[in-house]
């Protein structure tokens, strides 16, 4: 019960920015503050483990890596009853992580976009990331490549510039997985900062 007011008293110093006087009641702990200490130590725990599986999967494929970075994240906050990290860092993650994993899809297609592909090779550039993720890392690699090839050699029947299309396509989605790369590590920073300000 004492640790209960305390996070209640703590709390509202924490969002309001006032300073609350503690109570002077003497209170007898209850079994439900070594619970929601075991709690608490479970989410530690348990968003730590989702954030360094989401860090390997930013480099290996089928990992959902971002998601899985900001799961961990909110976990960890939760289990910190949101007194270090609160709903606007979190909104931030939030954001982060769907930038991040519209990179998954998108970065492909821009690439090929940027030779002049036709809207054939864009689109089979995308559907290329999605079916390449099944694939594992060399579906990641050669799932836009051939999809942007093929599409380009459908629209135009070029097997030249098919390739420099899927090519592009391939520079796109390696240059995507290095921004996702930085993204998830800005995602840690932002929490860590949070956490500590």
């Amino acid at each position: 019960m004492t640790v209960l007011l305390r996070y209640y008293f703590s709390r509202a110093e924490h969002l309001f920015s006032v300073n609350l006087v503690q109570p002077r009641l003497k209170i007898i702990d209850s079994p439900w503050s070594a619970i929601l200490e075991t709690f608490e130590i479970i989410s530690y725990l348990l968003g730590a483990g989702m954030i360094l599986a989401g860090l390997a999967g930013t480099i290996l494929p089928l990992l959902p890596s971002t998601p899985l970075i900001f799961v961990g994240m909110l976990l960890i906050a939760w289990g910190n009853q949101f007194i270090h990290v609160g709903w606007p860092s979190l909104s931030l993650l939030l954001l982060m992580t769907i930038v991040a994993s519209a990179l998954d899809y998108i970065a492909g297609a821009m690439g090929a976009k940027r030779v002049g592909a036709s809207r054939y090779a864009i689109w089979g550039a995308l559907i290329g990331s999605i079916v390449g993720m099944l694939g594992g890392i060399v579906g990641l690699i050669l799932g836009p490549f051939l999809g942007a090839a093929a599409g380009e050699f459908y629209a135009r029947k070029d097997l030249l510039h098919a390739g420099k299309v899927g090519f592009a396509s391939g520079i796109g989605m390696l240059l995507g997985a290095i921004a996702k790369v930085g993204l998830a590590l800005a995602m840690l920073g932002v929490f860590l900062l949070a956490w500590w300000i």
